[in-house]
């Protein structure tokens, strides 16, 4: 079993096709995404069909919850940042329709995968104890293990924060696959300036658990994870980005 994971597509069909077009060319079993589907990019729908076309296994994120159930008439946008994303948050809504809507307000907030090796793997796009609460690059094993919560699984896929990292924390590997349409942007070094970063155990992270070499603009991350021979092998993903992306 080959899975490429990724989160927090925001609506970006390109960014999308662009990471699925580099997977496609490695091979791989399974999609799982870890939630942020359709919404504020510009191509909601688009990307929707062709996560469907992937028969990509979704969980809910934040936004995917806000396009399916927020009042827009309640809300009293304070500036007119708010009142942009109220406006695309409605022409969103319009372009996917009542059916897909309907879909993204029936997604779990989490979905729990059985590993050959008899471990578990759950993907959720915040965390264990909060769906809606991303675990971060920067966070204290003391702040993850808050959000791990009872019962977390062998293996936690998630996303949300954008930003991804490989850790090991009280005996959960936690890898936050970052984002696929909203990347951060920052400076990065030639070295690093290349699609594919190759799996790395935990402990050749940086201290802080993500990758020691920051990304940089026009990206997206993905993620290859693979059990080979009892071993759980993780490769994190720079997908370079056109300027259609």
């Amino acid at each position: 079993m080959r899975l490429l994971c990724v989160s927090d597509i925001h609506g970006h069909a390109d960014a999308l096709a662009a990471v699925l077009a580099t997977a496609e060319r490695r091979g791989y079993t399974q999609l799982l995404v870890a939630g942020d589907l359709c919404f504020p990019g510009p191509k909601p729908l688009e990307t929707w069909r062709r996560l469907t076309q992937a028969k990509a296994v979704c969980v809910q994120g934040v936004s995917d919850r806000a396009l399916a159930t927020l009042d827009i008439d309640k809300v009293r946008p304070r500036s007119e940042h708010e009142r942009a994303r109220l406006d695309r948050l409605a022409e969103t809504r319009t372009e996917l329709g009542e059916l897909i809507l309907a879909r993204l307000a029936r997604l779990a907030p989490t979905y729990r995968l059985p590993l050959e090796d008899g471990g578990e793997l759950v993907l959720v796009h915040g965390s264990p104890a909060d769906p809606m609460e991303p675990i971060s690059h920067d966070m204290t094993d003391e702040e993850v293990l808050s959000l791990l919560g009872d019962d977390p699984a062998d293996v936690v896929i998630c996303g949300g924060s954008h930003v991804p990292f490989d850790r090991l924390v009280g005996g959960v590997r936690i890898i936050n696959v970052g984002s696929v349409g909203e990347a951060p942007c920052s400076i990065r070094s030639e070295a690093a300036d290349r699609v594919r970063i190759a799996g790395r155990a935990p402990g050749e992270l940086s201290r802080s658990g993500a990758l020691s070499t920051s990304y940089g603009a026009g990206h997206a991350d993905a993620t290859f994870i693979e059990l080979r021979a009892g071993e759980l092998q993780v490769e994190q993903l720079v997908v370079p980005l056109g300027r259609a992306a």
